[in-house]
């Protein structure tokens, strides 16, 4: 059938998802665009244009500085963890060790969990009364506000998306560590290479492209976090917890500001892309050398 088509049978296989991403990505985002120039306060059905005066009046909101600021502390605080324990992890799940399986299991059973069954078991365990302030006040210390305090409350969210993300990111370097040649190895134990050695010269380089992948999708996962907040803390307390994609939802969806949520999405994508692109140089900027 597609020798009548000839060199157009690649495209008839790719249009079906160029479709998808037309009507659920491209469009949307054109529409966001320019639903960022025009104010919505006055009547949502009948808004009218402004401009840039959306994103005048964002960069002046003091708000949306404290929310990017605590966005980038979850980026900077979760990426980390989750680009390298779970290597760590990985690696010594890679090792010949009685009940692997069982182990894979339990690591990966967080990840099968409802975010909104997560956010709420956690919401129960950080209570004032919960389990854990009973363990802080049994070992003589005073009761924290896990989610009452300003100082922890951010924190006390970002280990919710630690939690469920170890498993997953361990699933891929474990797929990535599958690829790395024996015959390597068994070099480095040959010139009495011990375990670090082994693994920083021969494990890391050949897999420093899962390693990116990791990096990138736990970044963008950070940026746009959203579940963990509204289940737990609704971006309190004094938004100290409330990241730029919450406000978003607060600003578009409980305030019916469409315009001024838009212009925030807009700015989003752009730091996205800018961490992307910083990704892009750090690991793989050899592949894109003309």
């Amino acid at each position: 059938m597609f020798k009548y088509y000839g060199k157009y049978a690649p495209y008839l296989f790719l249009l079906p998802a160029g479709i998808v991403l037309l009507i659920f990505f491209f469009i949307p985002f054109f529409q966001t665009i320019v639903l960022s120039f025009q104010d919505y306060t006055a009547s949502i059905y009948h808004p009218s244009w402004v401009g840039v005066q959306n994103y005048i009046k964002l960069f002046h909101n003091p708000i949306f500085y404290k929310v990017l600021w605590n966005t980038f502390i979850y980026l900077f605080v979760a990426v980390p963890v989750l680009a390298i324990f779970p290597l760590f992890v990985a690696i010594l799940i890679n090792q010949k060790i009685r009940g692997v399986t069982l182990y894979k299991i339990l690591i990966y059973l967080p990840v099968i969990v409802s975010i909104v069954v997560a956010a709420i078991a956690f919401k129960w365990l950080y209570a004032d009364q919960g389990i854990l302030n009973y363990i802080v006040t049994a070992m003589g210390f005073e009761s924290i506000g896990w989610l009452t305090d300003p100082k922890w409350a951010l924190y006390s969210v970002i280990w919710v998306t630690i939690w469920k993300g170890i498993g997953y990111y361990m699933i891929i370097y474990l797929a990535a560590l599958m690829s790395v040649p024996k015959e390597l190895y068994e070099a480095c134990d040959i010139d009495g290479a011990d375990f670090l050695t082994k693994h920083l010269t021969v494990t890391i380089p050949h897999i420093m492209p899962t390693i990116a992948l990791v990096t990138t999708i736990s970044a963008i996962s950070a940026m746009k976090v959203f579940a963990e907040i509204y289940v737990m803390t609704k971006g309190g307390p004094l938004n100290s917890s409330k990241t730029i994609v919450y406000y978003i939802y607060e600003r578009a969806f409980e305030n019916l500001d469409l315009g001024y949520a838009s212009a925030m999405a807009v700015v989003l994508l752009i730091i996205v892309m800018g961490f992307s692109f910083i990704n892009i140089f750090c690991f793989e900027r050899n592949k894109y050398q003309l």
